[in-house]
Order: structure tokens, then C-alpha cells, then sequence
């Protein structure tokens, strides 16, 4: 052995002890959050520097920070550790999600700083979800506030039971036991309406370092401990293997012939090679074979660990598929009571579709029904139809398909789930399932012998949905009205919704506010599928101004039985023509939410025919749609009834 390498072996002793030690410490995950300007960043910046978990480089950039943008006069100025947006620094405020890690002696710990401003309520949603304790700030000088409110609401649902009030400040109100009793005592009123009765109420300041690591003496009526005192002692949740094995497929491994696997990360419980599992939501059944992982087989695994597992039987599994325990299978529903957490500038309206992405499942979701929405400020239960940016709310989803779950009081992961926008997928709500519903299990399609295609074989056509969208006055209606003359002409079975006339009898309680602008076209859309199931040829005529109502509608159909038809026309053209004096009555006020004026139209971005009506009359515009129609061989197509 040479000198050299003599040399580096304590360093490599010792550097392998430390990662061993550090494997053996428990890890707390943890959530700082509260109103704006609380100290939630100055309090995570003290942690880490009295912990000494700053490299030199960051005590050198903290201190030229601190000089150049420092909100402290040039002291150190902690909230700059975590703060690491540039928009952060300039406003003094926390936008994104901050993680960080330290440890101590005995702990291991991740921290989630997450934003206090109302704009920025999803971000603490998101660092929330999978923390074990919430580390609630208040302004010693301002108190409870609406925001903490709204925090600690949303820290009950996501399931977050141990809660450290950390009234910070103190020293801007000269240590007042006074003033910390009263905000103690008014939050905790809050907090058991909530269910949080968990709490360990701290005085500090975060910019003195009192009672942070440890005591100080500007405070000697506090006889409790210390912020990381308590982070070090306190009981962390237990019995993650008791819990029913759950485990969300990934991904499916098929690298040969001779290896089908399923892997994924398991979040519930434990499995071993021979415990039966459950493939959800089908119901098949097998037995684990072997537990595979890259350093080799496990004899078992257990939650927080990803893995491979192999079954003794070929049965059909796929991605957004549940393996769960046999012996205690997770639900299967497609309605569900669930609570939402609104976060989109857009309103969550009932009817409207979305994505709903539980574990990793993806499907389509609308909310039926809204029950209520929660005033954070009195727990109040509100009437709503629909919810706005950072509202909360309890209603009925429906699903286009079956879900494996279950509660999320149970199973944060397969009770938790995120809504996304449909046209470009971004997260719009997230939310907590409840229940499945009844009707769920008790509602199944009857099986028919007679289908749409043997209707229309018989008809000698093929069954398909022309749905015309455009501004009020495009000639939508004139020119549905003509092509099915000319489809009439031809022999085939058609029928025409227009707008107006469903809005006689079906659609007769639906004004013309957006939520009612969803629940028309919902209705039309399962409508006119129910049509085209009878083998007709359904014409739809209605300005459906919201791309996504269109998508859904568009989504009820086969692919190639939805056809779009943009009858496109300005709106100052439109409004020239005005043939039933909307747009007068609109321009005077008399007529509100009037699509053009007051109410957005979102044009087709794709749509299968374009009719340009400016220079193109009436009837022209019917023989190309009608010529469009024969070319795609939807109306010339030989069709044979099979009885």
C-alpha cells in the first residue's frame, strides 16, 4: 500500500461512518408558512446557519447579499438563504416553493418555505402535501390574520395534525407575554373549530435568534423549548408498514420476453415475495414472485421505497393502474365527494371538464355538483356554483372512468389529487377525496345488442356529430338549416339542435352566465352522443364559445365522428348584421354576458372545416361543408345492415 493511499484511508473511513450516521437519523419534513412578511425565510435562513449548514461560499454571498439588498441596514439578513428568486429579493417576499436541508445531532430535515401572499396559496398547497408538521407564523404585531387562517384551514385538510404556533417578532412589541397570551388564545379558539388541537405555541424572533436554537433571556417567562428543541423531540408519525400495501404502477418492464415487471413507488403498507395482491381498478388478482430493485431482490419492501415487482399470473396491468393488498383492497369509484382547493384565475365552474391526475392515473373529471364553499375567516358554509382563486369547497366529481383509491384521511396519495387545465395542462386545483358514491357501484352501463353501427347500417349511412360554433349572427343556424336540406335530399337521417330551440324546453333554467354556458353545452353534448348512438347524423348549431365545453363534447364521440365546423365572421361584421338586435341590446347594456361584448369567444384552433362567411353566402357555404363531408367519405360511404 503506498503512503498515499495510506493516507486517504481514515478520510475514507471516516467520510463512510458519516453517511452511515447520517442513513440512522430520522427525517422530519416540515412546513413553514403564514401571512405575508411573517419571517418565514428569515426563520428557515437562522436554522440553517446556527445549524452550520452553510457552506463558506453561501456565508460569503449571504454577507455581500445582505449589503446589497439586505432589508437589515447590512447585517445579515437570513430570509436571503432561502429567497432564491430574483423577484423574491426585489419585493422581499417568498413566490415559489423553497426546500432546504439540514441536520442535526439526532435529525435529519427537509423544510418547505412556501409563500405567504394570497396570489401564491397553491405553492403552500404543494409544500404542504407531503410535510409531517406546519410551522405556523404570526406577526407578534399584527396577530391572527386572514391568511393564517386560510393556512391552517388547508394545513387541517392536507392532513397536518402537530402545528407549532411561532408567534415571531417578539422583539418589536418589547417581549410582551401579554400580547403572546392573547394571540395564543385567539388562535387557538380558530384551530379547534379545525380540528388542529396539536399545538405547541413558541415566542421568538427569528431576526434576534431568540428561543431558535436556544432560550434566550429576553424572555425569561417562557418556560418551554426552543424552536429546534422541539423539532429534535418531538414523536414522529409511526406504522407506515401497517397500513394496507398500496403501490401505483409507473411504468411496465418488458426489457425481454422472459421479464414482465410493474414498477412504481410504494405508498402504503408493505409486500413480500407470496403476498396476493389486487390490480385495481379491473379487480384481477396474483401473488408478488420477487421484489426487484438495482442492487438485487428484496425479501421485502415497505413504504417511500421504489421498486419492481414481478407476479406469479400474466394478468393485464398498465400505467395509472393500483396494486394493493388483497386482504384490504383500496376503493373503486367514478363519482366521488371530494373537497377542492381552488388555484386559477379562472373560476372552477360544475360541468366543465378537466384532468384529474390521482397517483399515476390521469382521467377525465368535471365537478357535478358544488356544495358549499368554506369562509376560512368563520368556517361558514356558503351556497356557490362555482369557486374562485384560493377557494375551498366541497362538492360531486364525476370521472369518465373507474378510480382506485382511497380516503384521503387514510392515504395522502391515493386519496390526494391535482385538476389540470384540458387544452394546456396546467395545474388549476388540487383536492382531497372523500368518498366514493353510491351511485358509483350501483349505476352500470346495460349491455345492448343492437348497436350505433348496426343503426346506421341500416339507415346506409355513417353516424357522426357536425357541430357548428361562431358568434351570435355568423349564420350558424342558416347554414346547419341548409346542409341538412341537401343531407335530407341525399336520403340520410339527421337531426338538427340549434340553440335557440333547446333553449325552449331542455335548457329553459339555464341563463347565460358562464357556469350556465357549460351546463348548456354538457347537455347538448350528451345529447347529440345519444343521437349518433341512434345512427343518425346530428347537426349542432351553437356559439359554444369555450373550447374546452367543445373538447368535451368532442371527447363523447369516436375519434372521426366529431366533426368542428368554425362558421368564423367578424365580430364587427356580426354585429352589422345583428339580426336579432343582440348586439344593440348589448352595446346598451340591456343584454349582459352576450359572447363578444362582456363574454369571451375562443376561436376553433383546428377545426375539421372552416367557412369564412364574410364573402361566402349562405349557400355556398352549406355545398363546400356538404363537399367536405363527401370527400372525408362520411355521407357516400356503402353501408350494409346486418341484421
Amino acid at each position: 500500500m503506498s503512503p498515499a493511499d495510506t493516507a486517504a484511508q481514515p478520510t475514507t473511513k471516516t467520510l463512510d461512518a458519516y453517511l452511515a450516521a447520517q442513513n440512522r437519523k430520522e427525517l422530519l419534513r416540515f412546513i413553514t408558512c403564514g401571512s405575508v412578511d411573517d419571517g418565514k425565510s428569515t426563520l428557515i435562513g437562522r436554522l440553517l446557519y446556527e445549524a452550520r449548514a452553510l457552506f463558506e461560499d453561501q456565508l460569503s454571498a449571504l454577507e455581500s447579499d445582505s449589503k446589497r439588498v439586505g432589508t437589515q441596514n447590512g447585517e445579515l439578513d437570513f430570509a436571503l438563504l432561502v429567497d432564491g428568486l430574483s423577484a423574491e429579493r426585489e419585493q422581499g417576499i417568498t413566490i415559489d416553493v423553497a426546500y432546504r436541508f439540514f441536520a442535526t445531532e439526532r435529525r435529519k430535515y427537509i423544510v418547505a418555505d412556501t409563500p405567504g401572499h394570497e396570489q401564491y396559496t397553491r405553492n403552500m398547497v404543494t409544500g404542504a402535501s407531503t410535510a409531517e408538521l406546519a410551522i405556523i407564523l404570526i406577526d407578534a404585531r399584527k396577530g391572527v390574520l386572514t391568511q393564517t387562517r386560510r393556512h391552517s384551514y388547508l394545513v387541517s385538510l392536507l392532513g397536518i395534525r402537530r402545528v407549532v404556533l411561532a408567534i415571531n417578532k417578539m422583539d418589536l412589541v418589547d417581549y410582551s407575554q401579554k400580547r403572546c397570551a392573547a394571540i395564543e388564545a385567539e388562535y387557538r379558539q380558530f384551530a379547534a373549530q379545525i380540528g388542529l388541537n396539536e399545538i405547541t405555541c413558541i415566542p421568538l424572533s427569528a431576526l434576534r435568534g431568540n428561543n431558535v436554537i436556544k432560550a434566550g433571556e429576553a424572555m425569561p417567562w417562557y418556560r418551554g423549548p426552543s424552536l429546534l428543541e422541539y423539532l429534535d423531540s418531538v414523536p414522529l408519525d409511526g406504522a407506515t408498514t401497517e397500513a394496507p400495501f398500496r403501490m401505483a404502477v409507473q411504468w411496465v418492464s418488458r426489457p425481454n420476453q422472459e421479464f414482465r415487471g410493474f414498477a412504481g413507488l410504494i405508498t402504503g403498507g408493505s409486500v413480500r415475495p407470496g403476498d396476493e395482491v389486487v390490480a385495481l381498478p379491473s379487480g384481477r388478482r396474483s401473488t408478488v414472485k420477487r421484489i426487484v430493485t438495482a442492487d438485487g431482490d428484496l425479501g421485502q419492501a415497505q413504504r417511500g421505497q421504489s421498486v419492481t415487482l414481478t407476479l406469479t399470473d400474466e394478468i393485464d396491468i398498465s400505467r395509472g393502474d393500483l396494486l394493493a393488498a388483497a386482504a384490504a383492497p383500496a376503493g373503486v369509484a367514478d363519482q366521488f365527494e371530494a373537497t377542492v382547493v381552488w388555484m386559477s384565475d379562472e373560476p372552477l365552474l360544475t360541468g366543465r371538464p378537466y384532468l384529474l391526475k390521482c397517483g399515476t392515473a390521469t382521467v377525465s373529471a368535471s365537478l357535478v355538483r358544488l356544495h358549499h364553499r368554506v369562509d376560512v375567516n368563520t368556517l361558514e358554509q356558503q351556497p356557490a356554483n362555482e369557486l374562485k382563486l384560493n377557494e375551498i369547497g366541497v362538492g360531486q366529481l364525476s370521472l369518465d372512468q373507474p378510480l382506485a383509491f382511497d380516503r384521503y384521511e387514510s392515504n395522502r396519495d391515493t386519496g390526494g389529487f391535482i385538476l389540470m387545465d384540458r387544452l394546456n395542462n396546467s395545474t388549476v386545483g388540487a383536492g382531497l377525496l372523500h368518498k366514493g358514491l353510491q351511485r358509483s357501484e350501483n349505476v352500470q352501463w346495460q349491455a345492448l345488442d343492437v348497436n350505433k353501427d348496426n343503426r346506421a347500417a341500416q339507415k346506409g349511412q355513417r353516424a357522426c356529430v357536425l357541430w357548428f360554433t361562431g358568434l351570435s349572427g355568423a349564420g350558424k343556424s342558416t347554414i346547419a338549416n341548409l346542409v341538412e336540406k341537401q343531407l335530407y335530399a341525399l336520403g340520410r337521417h339527421t337531426y338538427l339542435l340549434d340553440g335557440d330551440n333547446v333553449r325552449h324546453g331542455l335548457n329553459c333554467d339555464l341563463g347565460f352566465t358562464n357556469a350556465d354556458r357549460v351546463e348548456n353545452i354538457r347537455r347538448v353534448g350528451e345529447v347529440a352522443r345519444l343521437m349518433a348512438d341512434a345512427g343518425l347524423i346530428v347537426l349542432v348549431s351553437f356559439i359554444s364559445p369555450f373550447r374546452s365545453e367543445r373538447e368535451m363534447a368532442r371527447s363523447l364521440m369516436p375519434p372521426g365522428e366529431f366533426i368542428e365546423i368554425h362558421i368564423d365572421t367578424s365580430l364587427a361584421e356580426a354585429e352589422q348584421r345583428d339580426p336579432k338586435g343582440l348586439y344593440r341590446k348589448a352595446r346598451a347594456g340591456q343584454l349582459r354576458n352576450f359572447t363578444g361584448i362582456d363574454s369571451p369567444y375562443e376561436a376553433p384552433e383546428n377545426p375539421e372545416i372552416h367557412i369564412r362567411t364574410a364573402n361566402v353566402p349562405a349557400a355556398e357555404a352549406a355545398d363546400q361543408i356538404v363537399a367536405a363531408l363527401r370527400n372525408a367519405g362520411m355521407i357516400d360511404r356503402d353501408w350494409v345492415f346486418l341484421p
